[in-house]
C-alpha cells in the first residue's frame, strides 16, 4: 500500500497528513476540534478531504484517546469527547470513501516512534507518554499488543499508591497522579510555597504566587539553575524510573522510549529517570539493561503512527 492519511484529534485541534512509506508527511491539514460528538466526526470527514487533494490515498488512520475496541472500529469510551460506544470506522468510511482504521492514539504515537523514531532496531519496545497525563504502547515482538479487547498499555492507571491521589479515572493511587505534566506542577507548586526562597526564580516567571505557577515555567526555571524547579523534575523521574521498573519485570523490553512534552527537556528528566530505574529494577546488578531513549518524532508520532496502521490494515 502507497499513501495512507493519518489523523490525531486533539483537544483543540484535529491534525491530518498524508503519510508515505517512509514515515514521511507529504501534507497537513489542521482544523478546530468542534465541541460535539457528531461535530468531530465531521470535522474529521473534512480534513481528510482536505488533505487528500492531489493525492492518491488508499486508506486513513485515526488516532483517538480513549478506549478502541479489538475491531479498530468502535470507540467504546472517550471522556474528553464523550463518546461512547461510537461507530466511528463506519461513520467516516461513509463520509470519505476510504478504508479506516482507529487506534488508541498513545498505541499509534507509539507504533510511529517503534517505526520510524527512536524503536528502530528494536524488537521488543515499551513506550510512555509524560504529556498532561501517562500513556503508553507495547510492541512485542515487532507486533502491537492491544489485549483481547482492545485496551491494554493504559500504563497510567496502574496504581502505584494504594489510598494514594484520586485520579480522574475514578481510581486512587494511579501512576499518572505521580508521573506526568500535571504531577510536575503540583510538586513546584507544594515545593515553592513550602520553601518560596528556593523557588525565587522559578515564582518570577510566574506571577509570583505558587498557583501560578505552570509547566513552561518549571522547565525555564531548571534550565536558569532554579533548585525548586529541578528537585520538582526529579521527583517525577523518581516515580517515571520505578514504573518503568516495574514495566520491565512485565515485559523485559529491549528498549524504552519515553515521549509526551516532559520529555522535551531531555537529559534534564530522562537521567534522572534512567538513575531510578536502575535504581528500581529488580535484580539490577545481575541482569542486561533496557536503553531508556528519547522519543524522537515529537508531536508527530501520533499521526505517523495512524498512518501507517491503517497501511498495515
Amino acid at each position: 500500500m502507497g499513501l495512507t492519511i493519518g489523523v490525531d484529534i486533539g483537544g483543540t485541534k484535529i491534525a491530518a497528513g498524508v503519510v508515505d512509506e517512509e514515515g514521511s508527511i507529504l501534507a497537513t491539514c489542521k482544523v478546530p476540534t468542534p465541541g460535539t460528538p457528531e461535530g468531530v466526526i465531521d470535522a474529521i470527514a473534512d480534513a481528510v478531504r482536505t488533505v487528500s487533494e492531489g493525492f492518491e490515498v488508499e486508506a486513513v488512520g485515526i488516532g483517538a484517546a480513549g478506549y478502541v475496541d479489538d475491531k479498530r472500529a468502535t470507540v467504546l469510551f472517550a471522556p474528553n469527547i464523550n463518546w461512547r460506544h461510537e461507530a466511528l470506522k463506519d461513520k467516516v468510511e461513509q463520509r470519505v470513501g476510504l478504508p479506516v482504521v482507529v487506534e488508541n492514539d498513545a498505541n499509534a504515537a507509539a507504533w510511529g516512534e517503534y517505526r520510524f523514531g527512536a524503536g528502530q532496531g528494536h524488537d521488543d519496545v515499551i513506550c510512555i507518554t509524560l504529556g498532561t497525563g501517562l500513556g503508553g504502547g507495547i510492541i512485542i515482538g515487532n507486533k502491537l499488543r492491544r489485549g483481547r479487547f482492545g485496551v491494554a498499555a493504559e500504563f497510567g492507571h496502574i496504581r502505584v499508591v494504594p489510598d494514594g491521589l484520586q485520579c480522574g479515572c475514578g481510581s486512587q493511587g494511579c501512576w499518572e497522579q505521580y508521573a506526568s505534566g500535571r504531577a510536575l506542577v503540583r510538586y513546584a507548586r507544594q515545593r515553592a510555597q513550602a520553601t518560596p526562597e528556593n523557588a525565587e526564580i522559578l515564582l518570577g516567571l510566574g506571577d509570583g504566587t505558587p498557583e501560578g505557577i505552570q509547566g513552561k515555567h518549571i522547565s525555564d526555571a531548571a534550565r536558569q539553575g532554579d533548585p525548586v524547579a529541578i528537585d520538582s523534575f526529579r521527583e517525577l523521574a523518581r516515580w517515571a524510573g520505578a514504573g518503568l521498573a516495574d514495566l520491565a519485570s512485565l515485559f523485559d523490553p529491549s528498549a524504552f522510549i519515553v515521549g509526551g512534552g516532559v520529555s522535551d527537556e531531555g537529559d534534564l528528566v530522562l537521567e534522572p529517570i534512567r538513575k531510578s530505574f536502575r535504581r528500581w529494577l529488580v535484580g539490577s546488578q545481575w541482569r542486561p539493561h533496557a536503553q531508556v531513549l528519547a522519543a524522537q518524532l515529537g508531536g508527530k508520532a501520533g499521526l505517523v503512527g495512524a498512518a501507517d496502521l491503517a497501511r498495515q490494515g
